[in-house]
């Protein structure tokens, strides 16, 4: 049986959703636009207690697959506008970036 978690929309709607996430949920999530939260609409925070297997963190924390540190120049688009989002960005002006401009405003310069 599937794992379901809850998460709020960019409406404000609270939404069921089963593990694993389709992936253009996951990307919204990933990238800020999703918030996941518990049933009743407040903030979700994992206890110590819970596995981290099959977890989807609310912005700012681990994403699974994803590190906590800059992700490589490599790195594909949603990455880069989930690493933004950490370091602050509103999350629709950062999905309106390019990867270029998310790279030069969020990412450490590389040395000269």
């Amino acid at each position: 049986m599937p794992e379901t978690i809850y998460l709020r929309g960019e409406g404000g709607g609270i939404h069921a959703m089963d593990l694993p996430l389709p992936e253009p949920i996951e990307e919204r999530l990933r990238k800020g636009m999703l918030q996941r939260v518990n049933q009743d609409g407040s903030l979700y925070t994992e206890s110590d207690e819970a596995s981290d297997a099959g977890k989807v963190p609310t912005p700012g924390q681990q994403v699974p697959g994803l590190p906590l540190t800059e992700p490589a120049k490599t790195a594909n688009k949603p990455e880069w506008v989930g690493w933004a989002v950490v370091k602050g960005a509103d999350p629709e002006e950062a999905d309106g970036m390019t990867k270029a401009d998310l790279i030069e405003k969020y990412g450490t310069p590389s040395p000269t």
